[in-house]
């Protein structure tokens, strides 16, 4: 056991073992992306709980686990990667129905997104058994909730995951992240991410930022326009390293000086306050609220 890690487990036990974890289910369990502390503590008592620990690399998973204090012999591990998914669920199903408890994980961060797993589940429902996430780290989310977006844009967004690797499919893949206004999220390793900055050049000024070693010792976070990617990465040799996650910002929605909006806004700005001048603009366009109080500021404050 990591000695910073020796009451872990203990308190994983006394915060997770009152709680219900039925025999016969698949835990989905989410592992840390680089930062040991990351797990969780239902996510400890769990992977100590169950009978069978299937994964996707086995001596990855047991490397980690150890970390923990957690060691289980040769008989509890099952290896389900993305070479042997479809044939390893049934194995699975089969310790399912024989009452076991089982966990999968995946070499780090949440099963089943860009990772082993989704056929799993599938197979394991499909069989009529019952599947029960403990979620946590993620990279996808990690970056996300640290890149910021304008307040305005309400869109969502869009998980796009490791583009092809081969140079006309990627450019391909690229024309349709151009098409899509909506913020996207996409994965990459670091032998390929020159050749990914180098595609996301045509994206232009689009905002794109950059996640390097998520909750490593070294992470990075940058936005940069997507043509300035590639003079980004030669800016310092070390940051070709690592695993990657990027976000491509959603398009700027262009509006017109004279749109009926903001005309609308303007007439009940010079008479009302801002707020009931909004709340009414919103009754006569049927625009979202937040968007319309955004524009009114911006109108506002260029007078």
């Amino acid at each position: 056991m990591n000695a910073n890690f020796d009451s872990a487990l203990s308190a994983a036990h006394a915060a997770a073992a009152a709680q219900n974890h039925p025999a016969g289910t698949l835990y989905v369990v989410a592992t840390p992306i680089g930062n040991l502390a990351d797990i969780s503590l239902r996510a400890l008592h769990v992977l100590s709980l169950c009978d069978t620990l299937a994964c996707e690399d086995t001596r990855h998973s047991q490397t980690l686990l150890r970390a923990y204090g957690i060691d289980k012999s040769s008989s509890h591990w099952l290896a389900v990667h993305q070479h042997n998914e479809a044939e390893a669920a049934e194995e699975v199903i089969r310790r399912l129905q024989a009452g076991q408890r089982v966990a999968y994980v995946s070499d780090a961060g949440t099963p089943a997104v860009s990772d082993p797993g989704a056929r799993l589940v599938w197979q394991v429902q499909s069989a009529g058994l019952r599947v029960v996430p403990l979620p946590g780290a993620s990279s996808v989310t990690a970056l996300l909730s640290a890149c910021g977006t304008p307040a305005h844009d309400s869109s969502g967004f869009v998980f796009v995951g490791f583009l092809p690797s081969k140079a006309t499919e990627r450019g391909h893949a690229v024309e349709g992240l151009a098409q899509e206004p909506r913020t996207q999220v996409l994965l990459e390793a670091p032998h390929r991410i020159e050749a990914l900055a180098t595609a996301l050049g045509v994206l232009g000024e689009r905002p794109v930022t950059v996640g390097r070693e998520l909750t490593k010792q070294f992470e990075e976070i940058a936005t940069v326009a997507a043509q300035d990617l590639t003079g980004w990465l030669q800016g310092n040799a070390q940051r070709t390293r690592g695993e990657f996650a990027l976000v491509v910002h959603a398009q700027a929605q262009e509006r017109a000086a004279g749109s009926d909006n903001d005309r609308l806004l303007k007439i009940l700005l010079q008479e009302l306050p801002l707020k009931t001048a909004v709340k009414m603009a919103a009754e006569i366009s049927g625009e979202a609220k937040n968007a319309l109080y955004d524009r009114a500021l911006e109108l506002k404050a260029a007078t």
